[in-house]
C-alpha cells in the first residue's frame, strides 16, 4: 500500500488527525494515517488514558481511553491506510503529487494534512543501562492495559501526573507497588499528591523520593532494578516484574521544519483554510497558529473538518468545499 497513490495523508493519529481521516472518509476520499506512536489516539493514550474529559461536545464527562476507542472506530469506518511506528522525514512535491519518504518506506498522495499535535511525540528516556534492551519487555512508557500488571511488582519512575494516577490506579491490583522520585517535590495536580500520600501511609504504596534508577537487569525481561538515594548514594535493588517510566514526552516539530511549510513560534503557520504556505499542504490541531488559536480537542476536530474539505478541493477543484448535512449523505445510507 505504501506505493498506492492515495487523496489525502493525514500526518497525526491523535483526535484531530482521527477526526480528520473520518472527514475524508466521508467525502470520499482515499485515505492515509501515519503516526509516529505505536497505535492510535495521540496524547489521550500516550499519556492520560485514565483522564476523565469535561470539554468535548455531546459528552458531560467521558475517559481520554473511550474517547480515543471511539474516535478510532469513527475513522475505521471508511478503512484508512494505517502506517504506526513511522516518521516521515521528508516531503517532496512531483508535479501533481506528494512523495513522503518514512523512516521505513515512501508514501505517495495528492494532498497532505499536519496534524501532529506539537509534533512527534518522543518519551523522556530513562537514561540507564537496562532501558533500551528491557524496553517492551517490562520497560514501559505508556500503559495499554492496567490488567497485565495485576498481582505484579511494578516500580513507576516520575512525579508528574501520569506517575502519580498510574499509582493509584494500579495499587490495588500490584502486589507491591513502589514509586521512585528523584525529589520530594511533585509536578503533579495538589489533590493527586495527597492521594498517593495517604495511599503511602497506608501502605499501599512504597514512595521512595529522593531516589533514581541505576540500573535495570534481567534476562529475557526485566526481573530488577537498582534504586540509589542521590543524598547519600546508598543502593537498594528491588525485585521487579516492570519498570514503568513516565518522565514524559518531549514533543519536537523534527522533519516537519523541513518541509517548507512556514513555521513560527514553533508550529505551522496557517490562514483561515488550515492552508499552509504550501499548495496542497494544510494543518490542524495544536500544531498550527493563527490569531485566535485555541489549544483545545475541540478546535482541533473543527480545523481537521475545514483543513480536509479545503484538501477534498485541492485534489478536486470541482468538488464543493462545504460537504453538507451528514444527516443527508448517500454514503451513510448506503453503510
Amino acid at each position: 500500500m505504501a506505493n498506492e497513490i492515495r487523496d489525502i495523508t493525514i500526518i497525526g493519529g491523535g483526535p484531530t488527525g482521527l477526526f480528520g481521516a473520518f472527514y475524508a472518509g466521508m467525502r470520499g476520499c482515499s485515505t492515509r494515517i501515519i503516526d509516529s506512536l505505536p497505535e492510535l489516539g495521540g496524547q489521550l493514550t500516550a499519556l492520560y488514558p485514565e483522564k476523565d474529559i469535561f470539554d468535548v461536545g455531546g459528552f458531560p464527562k467521558i475517559l481520554a481511553k473511550d474517547l480515543s476507542k471511539n474516535l478510532v472506530a469513527q475513522a475505521m469506518q471508511f478503512q484508512p491506510d494505517l502506517v504506526l511506528d513511522e516518521q516521515v522525514e521528508e516531503v517532496h512535491w512531483e508535479g501533481g503529487h506528494f512523495r513522503l519518504r518514512g523512516a521505513s518506506a515512501q508514501y505517495l498522495t495528492k494532498a497532505l494534512v499536519i496534524a501532529g499535535g506539537k509534533g512527534a511525540f518522543e518519551p523522556m528516556r530513562l537514561d540507564v543501562p537496562g532501558y533500551d534492551e528491557f524496553l517492551r519487555r517490562g520497560v514501559e512508557y505508556a500503559v495499554k492495559d492496567p490488567e497485565r500488571y495485576r498481582g505484579a511488582r511494578v516500580v513507576i519512575v516520575g512525579g508528574g501526573d501520569s506517575a502519580l494516577d498510574w499509582a493509584l490506579i494500579l495499587k490495588d491490583m500490584t502486589d507491591r507497588l513502589v514509586l521512585v522520585h528523584r525529589r520530594d517535590g511533585w509536578r503533579a495536580h495538589q489533590a493527586t499528591v495527597n492521594s498517593v500520600q495517604a495511599a503511602s501511609e497506608a501502605g499501599e504504596i512504597e514512595l521512595r523520593t529522593f531516589h533514581e534508577v541505576r540500573n535495570i537487569e534481567g534476562t529475557e525481561v526485566v526481573e530488577r532494578t537498582t534504586i540509589f538515594d542521590n543524598r547519600t548514594d546508598e543502593e537498594t535493588c528491588i525485585e521487579c516484574d516492570a519498570v514503568l517510566s513516565f518522565l514524559g514526552f518531549k514533543p519536537d516539530l523534527g522533519p516537519i521544519q523541513h518541509w517548507g511549510v512556514e513555521i513560527t513560534k514553533n508550529r505551522v503557520k496557517v490562514n483561515a483554510l488550515m492552508e499552509t504556505n504550501v499548495p496542497g499542504i494544510f494543518a490542524a490541531g495544536d500544531i498550527v497558529d493563527y490569531e485566535g488559536k485555541l489549544d483545545l480537542i475541540a478546535t482541533g476536530f473543527a480545523e481537521a473538518a475545514v483543513a480536509v474539505n479545503n484538501a477534498v478541493h485541492f485534489v478536486d477543484p470541482k468538488a464543493r468545499v462545504n460537504p453538507g448535512h451528514s444527516t443527508n449523505m448517500k454514503i451513510f445510507k448506503d453503510k
